[in-house]
């Protein structure tokens, strides 16, 4: 079933409650519905940390926290979505966001090289920064209404599957 495949790889509630960066939420933390696994705060998490996966700043997973709490879908899983974007994966998924942006903009791509400095940072922002932000906004809202669609669809598969099996279990057929 997929909630026991999704609980095996997320972190207790206690282990995430004594992070020392969330005491920033304070009570807000013992909200037991923040917690549960069900079909609603599981698809409602990942929508949460798809959304700020794609969002091009540091502190994704205190935006996906800070988040998931008024919206009372499940913290861990919002929270640990938002790796979906990791320093292996984010090249591809930015450039990937940067060609949505010209492509909805209608501008052209433009040729870039990355360098660590400041000088880089601004002019950058100026050229390629508008289909950039513009790619991000798109992505980060298609990208989180396919991902609650999508893990909404997989559960109800899941829990159908599951009684099926009981029921076959329950009524073997005979031959």
């Amino acid at each position: 079933m997929l909630k026991k495949f999704i609980k095996r790889f997320l972190p207790s509630p206690q282990k995430v409650k004594d992070q020392k960066i969330l005491s920033v939420f304070g009570t807000l933390l013992h909200d037991p519905n923040l917690w549960h696994l069900n079909r609603r705060s599981a698809s409602g998490a990942f929508a949460v940390g798809l959304f700020f996966a794609f969002w091009p700043i540091p502190f994704q997973m205190w935006l996906a926290a800070a988040m998931a709490i008024p919206l009372r879908v499940n913290l861990p899983l919002s929270v640990a979505t938002v790796w979906i974007t990791n320093p292996f994966t984010m090249p591809p998924i930015f450039y990937g966001a940067y060609l949505v942006g010209t492509t909805v903009l209608g501008s052209p791509e433009r040729k870039f090289t990355f360098e660590l400095n400041w000088d880089w940072v601004v002019q950058s922002i100026e050229t390629i920064g508008p289909a950039f932000i513009v790619g991000c906004i798109i992505c980060s809202l298609v990208f989180s209404a396919i991902g609650y669609v999508s893990l909404n669809y997989l559960w109800r598969l899941s829990v159908k599957k599951a009684w099926k099996q009981r029921i076959q279990k329950r009524f073997p057929t005979t031959r």
